[in-house]
């Protein structure tokens, strides 16, 4: 019975202790995850991409402001409007002020296309539709609760940008 409250005690011990790093490490970096509301403020609540706008589904996005102010905000977006082949590369939309290595592929500054298409595959396209980057994305199946959209820290470094359960990294 003593060895059984001793265990316990370590593992509320060892859960802290990761808690209270994980929450150093993102102190120290000065980098913040957004959150749809946050993200609400932000972005626009009309998007446009190939000759068309359509609203963006801002209860469905994610972000990071870095340390020195600058943003990058990823949201999806309402697609019922494009045609099947369009809608089938184009499931959201990216702004970023930085410049992003996303997969060991560099993407400049501004405003994209981006989708979790066929084959366990990412896109990200120009506001013209053009491929930029496509890349395999991975899929998380522990995830508890996955969303639609969102965008969280990953432990290697950078980020994780997620659609449900398939996600890919990114860094600055």
């Amino acid at each position: 019975m003593r060895l059984q409250a001793v265990m316990t005690a370590f593992a509320k011990g060892a859960a802290m202790a990761v808690l209270a790093t994980c929450c150093l490490l993102q102190a120290q970096s000065g980098n913040t995850l957004l959150k749809p509301a946050e993200i609400e403020k932000l972005f626009p609540a009309t998007v446009y991409y190939d000759g068309q706008s359509a609203p963006a589904q801002l209860r469905n996005s994610g972000g990071v402001k870095f340390s020195d102010g600058h943003y990058v905000l990823a949201s999806l977006v309402d697609t019922s409007g494009y045609s099947t082949s369009l809608a089938s590369k184009y499931q959201g939309y990216l702004i970023t002020e930085v410049p992003l290595t996303i997969g060991g592929k560099h993407l400049a500054p501004g405003a994209y296309g981006i989708g979790f298409v066929a084959d366990d595959k990412f896109v990200v396209t120009d506001l013209g539709g053009n491929t930029l980057i496509s890349q395999s994305s991975k899929t998380e199946s522990g995830l508890s609760r996955p969303r639609p959209l969102q965008v969280t820290a990953d432990q290697a470094g950078g980020f994780r940008l997620y659609s449900g359960r398939r996600y890919v990294q990114f860094a600055r």
